[in-house]
């Protein structure tokens, strides 16, 4: 009698085989969590518009990375977020430490450059408690459609395939964000914008431990 397959020639079969288009598509993914995602943005600019120096202020190398740190980010984990769809599949997550780096070294470079009666200014500015709950607001529709759309395929790392989705989800709105905000300190959008991104990632990670298992 033929014993039955074990769990892992399993995954290794499914992971050999290419994903059923009707069930699952990396192209449809990115489509829809992109949509999502400038549907959020254009809500935002038609309630806020963009901040009316932009041009001027990202001519600043300090205010041209509040942008371009989430952006790496977004570009980084979506990727990492559509191969989980594949059983069996693994990831290097180093890559993501990079723009980590970058925000850790710009907000130490801030700590020691900022006269400390200003710290606590630049660190709250006047928008600290609005800033994360707009930008996990702008987050939750991407979140919501990638995990959907995760569904389709067949991770066998739920928790870090949605954890990989919220990061994205968040990194893509603060970048959205951004391009609003006028602060631009970098005591502020690095821990803010970074607490509403890690945020959007623990939503994630719960989501995918809630959906995302077979």
């Amino acid at each position: 009698m033929t014993q039955p397959s074990s769990t892992e020639a399993l995954i290794a079969r499914l992971a050999a085989e290419p994903l059923p288009s009707t069930r699952f598509s990396p192209a449809r993914m990115i489509a829809t969590m992109a949509g999502t995602a400038l549907l959020g943005l254009a809500l935002q600019m038609a309630l806020s518009g963009p901040r009316p120096d932009l041009a001027a202020s990202l001519a600043a190398p300090v205010t041209l990375a509040k942008p371009l740190l989430p952006l790496m980010v977004l570009m980084l984990a979506w990727p990492m977020a559509v191969r989980l769809a594949r059983p069996g599949a693994r990831i290097g997550l180093w890559p993501l430490a990079v723009p980590a780096a970058l925000a850790l070294a710009l907000a130490v470079w801030a700590l020691v450059a900022t006269p400390v009666d200003r710290m606590a200014h630049d660190w709250l500015g006047h928008s600290a408690d609005t800033c994360v709950p707009a930008v996990l607001a702008l987050s939750a529709a991407p979140l919501f459609a990638g995990v959907r759309l995760m569904r389709r395929g067949a991770s066998t790392h739920p928790v870090l395939a949605g954890a990989l989705i919220g990061l994205a989800a968040g990194a893509g709105a603060a970048t959205g964000y951004a391009l609003s905000c006028t602060e631009d300190s970098p005591l502020f959008y690095v821990f803010w914008y970074g607490a509403a991104i890690v945020l959007a990632s623990v939503a994630g990670a719960l989501a995918g431990h809630k959906l995302l298992r077979w």
